[in-house]
Parts: structure tokens; C-alpha cells; sequence
């Protein structure tokens, strides 16, 4: 896929595609303020329960056995090997962690393949605010050390574009999460955090030759200049996001289901990562005034005495 002399016009849709993010935006924000995130056990806290077979599991007949005992809510995965079976529950009003790990394994009990309790343990609801305190904080870190670094590398008005785009990637792939209450836990955070660093590659890239085509095309606007290095980087974009799709894909359909909204968050980052790389971030960078003059390497000191001698 050849598109290096592509010459589509991004920058003249520009008005339209920060509508419809403006829009998206705006139902993400109520979404998470009305209906919130789905935490999961990891920051709301619940109950642990490992659990040991003589054979071999099936871990959909124990989720149906859990779902028909109204415990559809739980976690169940393998541990360790597929005689070990870890599940987690959320907490239950009225019910102590030995009640409801009691309750459990005697629906496991019942079943042909009864289990054997190795372990229970209880995550308080403290633990889940520490852990939904910290997850806030990496997320607020790892936009500041972004702005510091692209003004560094760059320039101020880069660093402001692509802290804007990343911002519009979390709040989006966050509302995906809010509207379809989609359960968030350790996991999601995890893949909202590699959005980020996967987002910001693909702006930086944008804006390498960006900074290249300002120092080579000297008389053209700077308008001009980023539609042409969109263009030229288009292909790149791409064949990058859609190898990486392709595999995200796969994991969200053959992965199972811990690590489904993983796979789910990632590929919705990854969509919307594209897409703000090319009509967020270098549209906002035009719109702070950025042009030639900004990305102009300073000249060295004694360059004239060197060139008239």
C-alpha cells in the first residue's frame, strides 16, 4: 500500500472532523459523569476464591453454575494449570467473605466436577480507592512528562497538540467503556496507558516530517506544509494500525474473556489514536499559529566569519 503521493485534502475537513469530535467528546464527559465507569473487583473491592479440581475444568460450565446462581458478576479464569480455577467475586451487602465464598463452593459442589477451596481472601474497598487513585495519577504523569518532552524535542505548540490529541484518545476510549458499561479493571488501565504511548509514536512521527517539510518547503503555508506531510505519512499510518488491529482482533475474539476488554480497549485506542493523529493533533498545532520561524534550526555562532574566510 503505496501511499506516499497521496494528495488528499485532510486539512480541508478539518472543521468537520472537530465537530464530530467535539461531539464525542461531549457524550463521553456526561456518559462518565452520569453512569461512570463499571469498576471492576481490582478498585471496588470482593472476595478472592482459588479452587482445585482432580480434572480438568471447563471454565464456561463453572461461569454458567456462577450465572445460574446469580453470581454472574464474577471472574473466573485459570490458575496456575486447568485443574486451578481462580474466581472473584464483587462484594455482596450482608454477606462476609466466608459466607459468600461458602455459598459458592457449594454450587461448585453440586456440580459433576466438584472442587476444593485452596485459598480465599478479601480485597478491601480501601485497596480499590488507593488503586483507583493511582491509576488517575499515572494517567496525569504520563501527560506531563508527554508535554515536556515534545516541547523539548519540538516546540511549545507541538507539546500542547499532542497533549490534546492523547487527552481525546483517553476521554473517548474512556466513553466507550461509560456507554456500553464495560467492566474496567487493572487490565482496561493497562491498555489505556499503551493507547497513550501507541497514540503519541504515531504523532510524533507525524510531526517528524512535518518539522522536515517546514525546513525544506520554505514559501509554502503552513497549511500546505501538513497537508503534505499527513500525505507523505499516511501509508506508514496505516499499514501500522491495521497489522496492529489485526492482532488486537484476534486476542478480542480467541483471547478469552479475561482478556477480552483488554483487547477491546486497545482497539478502540487504536482507532481513535489514527484518527486524532491526523485531525486533532496537527490541526491544533496550526491553530496555535505554528510556521517556519518556529522550526527553524538556530544558526551557529561564527557560521558568516567561517563562510567569508
Amino acid at each position: 500500500m503505496d501511499l506516499s503521493h497521496s494528495n488528499f485534502d485532510f486539512l480541508g475537513k478539518r472543521k468537520l472532523a472537530l465537530g464530530v469530535s467535539g461531539v464525542l467528546l461531549l457524550a463521553s464527559i456526561v456518559s462518565l459523569i452520569i453512569s461512570g465507569l463499571k469498576l471492576g473487583i481490582d478498585f471496588t473491592g470482593g472476595t478472592l476464591l482459588e479452587v482445585g479440581y482432580e480434572q480438568a475444568v471447563d471454565l464456561n460450565s463453572v461461569r454458567e453454575v456462577l450465572r445460574e446462581a446469580e453470581y454472574g458478576d464474577s471472574v473466573v479464569q485459570h490458575f496456575g494449570s486447568s485443574k486451578e480455577i481462580l474466581i472473584r467475586l464483587p462484594l455482596r451487602e450482608g454477606l462476609t467473605t466466608a459466607d459468600l465464598s461458602n455459598q459458592v463452593m457449594d454450587r461448585l459442589n453440586a456440580a459433576e466436577n466438584p472442587g476444593e477451596m485452596l485459598r480465599v481472601e478479601f480485597v478491601g474497598p480501601q485497596v480499590g480507592d488507593e488503586l483507583t487513585e493511582d491509576g488517575g495519577l499515572a494517567l496525569l504523569y504520563s501527560m506531563f512528562g508527554i508535554l515536556i518532552y515534545v516541547a523539548w524535542r519540538f516546540e511549545y505548540k507541538f507539546a500542547l497538540g499532542s497533549v490534546a490529541a492523547l487527552a481525546h484518545d483517553v476521554i473517548l476510549t474512556l466513553g466507550i467503556f461509560s456507554v456500553l458499561q464495560l467492566e474496567f479493571d487493572l487490565t482496561v488501565l493497562a491498555a489505556v496507558l499503551a493507547v497513550i504511548g501507541y497514540s503519541l509514536n504515531d504523532t510524533i512521527v507525524v510531526y517528524d516530517r512535518i518539522r522536515e517539510n517546514f525546513r525544506k518547503i520554505r514559501k509554502a503555508t503552513p497549511d500546505h506544509v501538513v497537508n503534505v506531510s499527513l500525505n507523505q505519512t499516511l501509508s506508514r499510518t496505516l499499514m501500522t494500525s491495521l497489522t496492529t488491529l489485526l492482532v488486537l482482533i484476534a486476542l478480542a475474539m480467541l483471547g478469552g474473556e479475561i482478556i477480552h476488554n483488554f483487547s477491546l480497549a486497545l482497539i478502540a485506542g487504536v482507532v481513535v489514536g489514527t484518527y486524532s493523529s491526523i485531525y486533532i493533533a496537527s490541526p491544533v498545532v496550526l491553530g496555535l499559529g505554528v510556521t517556519q520561524e518556529d522550526l527553524m534550526e538556530p544558526e551557529k555562532e561564527g557560521a558568516d566569519f567561517d563562510m567569508g574566510s
